[in-house]
């Protein structure tokens, strides 16, 4: 049986060698045969230099270079593109997820389970930003979505037949930890604590935060499109009621001018179009990317032996 490991890497050329030192030891501890494939995405630093030296030194390293920055979704999507092993594991380069539950993810899945999922206990060191943007996306997520993705991770493990459904899908614009959550599947989770970076900082600022947020709703629900029906049945039942209010006062006659409530009415009406157009925008944006086909990714280099093709779609 083979274990991959997969890890994307973004301006992480310090991060490498500290990575590679500490998780060899621990992928050797399995038994099992295993390999690593490191996804550069599209890094400014010496981070493929880094990843080449490695697999120089080890073949059982695997290098992807993308061409510019893709994203992380992309990395993944290379990354289990690429796997051969039997299971794959995916966790963050930056060892904020722990590599010395990985053995414990292998006897699970060992044991008959086909995905292994890592739920965090306490989400390490956070703005105050990223926890708030956490807590209203997780809400809303659940809520549009009917998953509960609180405390879910990245540092998961999945069978190869899990890794076969993936690579069915058909969307470019992807959001692994729901769509993982999706496919289904045996699965069960264990706490782990998220550790602190040794080296540099987090690159995810809020307004990336905010955006991966928004791109994971509208990419896994059609809700936010019905809150506009709504939106529009409030507004009507609203509208009624102050007519009739307006009808009972023009009779009895205590009509007023009604200037402020005009003004009131044009900016919450105004208000409430703009926000429509804007949920209606996103989705046709997301058709717009869909339907022009682009791959989700295009490798500008590999090392040898190379593991994935030049793109996938």
């Amino acid at each position: 049986m083979k274990i991959s490991l997969l890890i994307p890497f973004y301006n992480e050329e310090q991060q490498i060698p500290l990575t590679l030192a500490t998780v060899m030891p621990i992928l050797e501890s399995t038994g099992h045969e295993f390999e690593l494939v490191l996804v550069d995405d599209g890094s400014r630093d010496l981070t493929w230099q880094a990843i080449s030296l490695a697999s120089q030194e080890d073949r059982r390293i695997h290098g992807i270079r993308f061409s510019r920055n893709f994203g992380k979704e992309a990395a993944i999507c290379a990354a289990l593109d690429a796997a051969t092993g039997d299971a794959v594991v995916l966790m963050d380069g930056d060892l904020q997820h722990p590599p010395q539950h990985i053995p414990d993810m292998v006897r699970l899945w060992e044991s008959g389970f086909e995905v292994v999922e890592g739920v965090k206990v306490t989400r390490g060191k956070e703005s105050l930003g990223s926890r708030l943007n956490a807590q209203v996306f997780y809400g809303l997520f659940r809520w549009f979505s009917g998953y509960d993705l609180r405390n879910a991770s990245d540092f998961k493990l999945l069978d190869r037949r899990v890794v076969q459904e993936w690579r069915r899908l058909g969307e470019h614009d992807t959001f692994f930890r729901g769509l993982s959550a999706w496919l289904g599947f045996k699965r069960t989770t264990f706490p782990f604590e998220v550790a602190a970076r040794q080296v540099g900082g987090s690159r995810w600022s809020i307004f990336k935060l905010m955006g991966l947020s928004i791109n994971a709703i509208t990419s896994f629900s059609v809700m936010p499109l019905q809150f506009i029906s709504v939106l529009g049945a409030l507004m009507l039942t609203g509208s009624v009621l102050l007519a009739i209010q307006t009808l009972v006062n023009w009779f009895s006659g205590h009509a007023a001018s009604g200037f402020t409530t005009v003004i009131l009415l044009q900016l919450l009406i105004g208000g409430s179009l703009m926000l429509s157009l804007g949920l209606i925008g996103i989705y046709i944006a997301r058709i717009f990317t869909e339907v022009k086909g682009r791959p989700r990714y295009i490798v500008g280099a590999t090392t040898d032996p190379a593991p994935t093709p030049d793109a996938h779609d």
